[in-house]
């Protein structure tokens, strides 16, 4: 089974980094050595099934083989009854290991950059964009998460053309990682005076927080460029050039940052957000190997995509990948989207499922 052999990949990766973190150069180096600990800690569960696997298919072996060569009918019988009972049990941790295999992505601890951009619809898209954000910020409160503003454009009439958030807690990126995609508003816009229903759109990004040891940003590979910041902030953020803008030449990436006053605290974030989204081009690559069904079904997190219609006038929230409409928009848009999430979730494994079968 091919899945089986990712996992004794795993097992062996699991081998190596207990070797590294014990290493006293790797430990000099607190970067390197946290994000060790932290690859370990999202490696050891399935691992750990894994071997417990293993174990069980060769103490199996064991018993057939004893039972294969005694001649007395009674020693060979209790041989025949342990394989049995052992065949069981093998059946049952096959099953363990493929529910972890599918449901414990080596992503899913982590912490989680959040993009939203307006998309079409002008002013009423900005406001969108600042919905989403405070639906966002709500949900994070919820579940206990941190929410940081890495960097923010706002709009004329209020809300954000851009804004880009770091969220950090437990499992965040296992829940966020659905909303990457298009989302559709309908509704009547604080700025329509004649009560008429628009509809605009904003988009969303999740990339799983990645760090420059991961991905290994080479200094030569970058292009910084400094200029002042624009927008709100006051005349003390506009003096100088803190504002950062960083093109990453073998990609063409570029990340900006004008939210601080410094240029050096600009600049840690900007290359933050664009180690992650490094991070992500790689993830795409890999998870391009999955089949073309799961794909239709979940998305590739391409922005292009419209995953879910907000839809104002009937209560009505509807995700499109799966079919799911809920006419409770008013408790989603004030933080409650595991009713959302949680069935996408449970939507991913069963795909993720068939195509270990397949």
């Amino acid at each position: 089974m091919a899945f089986l052999d990712a996992l004794e990949n795993l097992s062996k990766r699991f081998d190596e980094v207990d070797i590294l973190i014990a290493d006293p150069v790797v430990i000099a180096d607190q970067l390197r050595f946290t994000t060790l600990l932290k690859e370990r800690g999202g490696l050891e569960s399935k691992v750990r099934a894994y071997r417990e696997f293993r174990s069980a298919q060769s103490e199996l072996a064991d018993a057939e083989e004893l039972a294969g060569t005694l001649d007395d009918p009674e020693e060979k019988e209790l041989f025949e009854v342990e394989a049995a009972n052992l065949k069981t049990q093998l059946k049952a941790r096959l099953e363990g290991l493929r529910e972890i295999f599918v449901t414990d992505d080596e992503d899913a601890n982590r912490n989680a950059i959040v993009e939203i951009r307006a998309g079409t619809g002008g002013d009423e898209a900005a406001l969108f964009c600042g919905s989403l954000f405070r639906m966002y910020s709500l949900y994070a409160e919820l579940k206990g998460w941190k929410l940081e503003i890495l960097n923010e454009s706002e709009g004329s009439v209020g809300g954000f053309k851009e804004i880009t958030l770091n969220v950090s807690g437990d499992g965040v990126y296992r829940r966020l990682k659905y909303e990457s995609g298009g989302h559709r508003v309908q509704r009547v816009p604080e700025t329509e005076s004649q009560g008429r229903i628009h509809t605009s759109a904003a988009t969303v990004a999740v990339l799983p927080e990645a760090t420059a040891v991961e991905v290994n940003i080479r200094e030569q590979d970058l292009r910084i460029d400094t200029y002042r910041s624009s927008g709100p902030g006051g005349q003390s953020v506009n003096k100088t050039s803190s504002a950062i803008r960083i093109t990453h030449e073998p990609t063409g990436l570029i990340v900006t940052c004008q939210d601080e006053k410094s240029q050096h605290k600009n600049r840690a974030r900007a290359l933050k957000i664009l180690a992650s989204r490094l991070y992500e081009v790689e993830k795409q690559k890999r998870e391009s190997e999955r089949s073309s069904a799961r794909k239709q079904l979940i998305g590739s997190g391409d922005r292009s995509q419209r995953i879910r219609t907000y839809n104002f006038p009937q209560n009505r929230v509807s995700d499109h990948r799966i079919n799911l409409t809920l006419y409770s928009l008013d408790r989603v848009m004030q933080g409650d989207l595991d009713p959302m999430l949680e069935p996408m979730m449970e939507y991913d494994k069963e795909q993720k499922l068939q195509d270990l079968d397949d």
